[in-house]
Order: structure tokens, then C-alpha cells, then sequence
């Protein structure tokens, strides 16, 4: 893999997080000592090794797009605008993929967007990294556009092969937030970005048809910590940044075999690692939006907060984000 050095993409761009939303589906299943899924029974020391408490499981009414629906109206609430304020709509899933329509019209129609241009993107658990880049070149481009709600939403637990751990890990969840361009003068939130492909680790990790389950080869933590690393070195060098300048690394979580691979590559301080894994599971591309709308909402993140988001996906793709909250 290579490591592009093009300097941070979006100074002068004045665009910003305006607002943050979530939405986890009703039914929480808790993950404390022995737990048994589709009549299979994970002793507790399986369960523990995990490390995953608890997580989120999508009823059947609770559609892809009813939940992107609901996070997107949390992070316009959040945002204090209306939906039809919104130039953009980006929807980011991998999990309830269809050939046509694509689902962000019908996300925007839900949500009374009429006049927004709506479409989805993929690239894995790397796609709220994807909508959010793809939306500021957007909103870069036409210069009378001034806001997109970027929406990432998977229900993950259709993915995990029955009778494998994964059905410990994988959680279902939306996260959105609406990206605002204000005044040329104004001050950028989103400072930097990168997205790239690594075309020759593609079938790394992948889920096909019939079944759709997921199905990583054994290689996958390695190139999941080196790819993590190669980003967050990439966006730090490039901005003139040590790891010590960020105030949070907010990544999207794998499991904590690769957690630990990052923080101690980054020679990052733990308290500085910040993730839903332990409470919500490995939610695929709604992890970061998820964890940065519950942890802004709590109060442990706050405005002026500089923040690294990173994320690796099947393709193979690698990137990650550079913003201030």
C-alpha cells in the first residue's frame, strides 16, 4: 500500500458538523455470562473474550431505511435545520444492499428532502468516511449548496455466519450528521481526508450471495491494524500533527485484538481511545457516527475537540477523517 501526501484537503472549506444523530433499534440484547443465539450456547469465557457487553438487534420493521430515517432526523434536530434545508443526501450501508432503487431517495423522501439529490455509497465499514468525503467535494463543488446529511446504516447481525462469534460482535445501528458550509472566512471543521483502495487485499473479508455472511480470511487483524496505521500516519504527517495533538482517536472498532494493535502502534494513551464497541458491538459503516452523537450527547466530546477518525473495509479500502467536533 501506498501512502499519499497531498496536504490537508479541506482548509478554506469552512465546513463543519453542525449536528449528530444516532438511532439504535429497540431491542438491546445483553451479553453478561453465558449467551445463547439461535440455539447455540456461548460459554461466558467466549463471551467475556469478546468483549462485547451488549448490542443492538433490528427487529423486522426496523428496515434499513427506517432507522437511517431516524438517525437522520436526530442529527437535523441536532443540527437545529429542517430537512428541507438539505442540498445532499448520502446514505453509506453495506448490509441491505438492492439493485434499484438505491435507498437514499427513499431516506429522502421520508424525510421531506424533495429538493436534495440522494444516492448511496458502499466501500464496507469505511462508509461514513466515503459519504462525509464525497459530500464535501460535493458541496465544494457547487458553489450555492450549503448542507448534506451524511447517514450510515447497517444491520449487521444478518451478516454474521450462524453458529461463529460473530454473532457476539456484529450489531445493528444508524449515525448521521449533517455537514454545513458556512461563510468563506468561517472556521473548518473538517480539516482533513483520505479514502484509498488496496484492490489486491480485496477478498480479504466478503460476503456474498446467497447467504450474504461474512467471512474473513485469517490475515484480516494484521491488515486491518496496518492499514488503520498507514491512515492515521498519513493524515497526522501531513497536517504537521503528532499523536499526542489529537484529543480522541475515533475509529471504527473491529474487535479488540485490533484495538490494541492500534493504540499501541500510535503509541496512543487509552484514555484517548474512543469507541461504542464494548456497549453497542462493531455496528460495520454507523460506528463512528454512532460513538461521536452518543459521546457528544454525554458530554465527554465537546466542541473544539480535535478528532481522528479511522477505518478499514473489504475492498480493500482504507481511510479516514481529520475534524474538529
Amino acid at each position: 500500500m501506498h501512502v499519499r501526501n497531498e496536504g490537508h484537503t479541506w482548509a478554506g472549506s469552512a465546513l463543519t458538523f453542525a449536528g449528530l444523530g444516532h438511532y439504535f433499534p429497540r431491542h438491546r440484547r445483553s451479553q453478561e455470562g453465558a449467551v445463547t443465539i439461535g440455539g447455540r450456547t456461548y460459554p461466558a469465557e467466549a463471551v467475556a473474550e469478546m468483549g462485547v457487553r451488549g448490542l443492538h438487534v433490528a427487529d423486522e420493521d426496523e428496515t434499513l431505511e427506517f432507522m437511517a430515517v431516524q438517525a437522520a432526523n436526530s442529527a437535523l434536530e441536532n443540527a437545529g435545520c429542517g430537512a428541507a434545508d438539505m442540498d445532499l443526501v448520502v446514505l453509506a450501508n453495506w448490509t441491505d444492499r438492492q439493485w434499484i432503487p438505491e435507498i437514499a431517495p427513499g431516506v429522502a423522501a421520508a424525510l421531506g428532502a424533495h429538493g436534495a439529490l440522494a444516492f448511496d455509497v458502499c466501500g464496507a465499514c469505511t462508509g461514513f468516511v466515503h459519504g462525509v468525503q464525497t459530500a464535501a467535494s460535493i458541496l465544494s463543488a457547487h458553489r450555492g449548496w450549503k448542507r448534506a446529511v451524511v447517514v450510515a446504516a447497517d444491520r449487521f447481525t444478518r451478516r454474521a455466519r450462524p453458529g461463529t462469534r460473530g454473532q457476539l460482535v456484529f450489531g445493528d445501528a444508524a449515525g448521521a450528521a449533517v455537514l454545513e458550509k458556512g461563510a468563506p472566512d468561517g472556521p473548518d471543521g473538517l480539516l482533513d481526508s483520505v479514502l484509498d483502495c488496496d484492490a489486491g487485499e480485496a477478498d480479504t473479508v466478503a460476503a456474498r450471495a446467497p447467504e450474504g455472511f461474512l467471512r474473513p480470511r485469517p490475515e484480516l487483524i494484521d491488515l486491518a491494524v496496518r492499514s488503520s496505521l498507514k491512515v492515521a500516519n498519513n493524515l497526522l504527517t501531513r497536517n504537521g500533527l503528532k499523536t499526542s495533538d489529537i484529543d480522541w482517536l475515533v475509529p471504527h472498532p473491529g474487535n479488540n485484538v485490533i484495538h490494541a494493535g492500534v493504540r499501541d502502534g500510535l503509541d496512543l494513551a487509552p484514555a484517548k481511545f474512543l469507541t461504542s464497541f464494548a456497549t453497542r458491538g462493531n455496528t460495520g459503516c454507523a460506528s463512528i457516527p454512532i460513538t461521536l452523537s452518543e459521546f457528544t450527547r454525554s458530554g465527554l466530546l465537546k466542541g473544539g475537540d480535535l478528532v481522528l477518525s479511522t477505518a478499514v473495509g473489504s475492498g480493500w479500502y482504507y481511510g479516514g477523517l481529520l475534524y474538529r467536533l
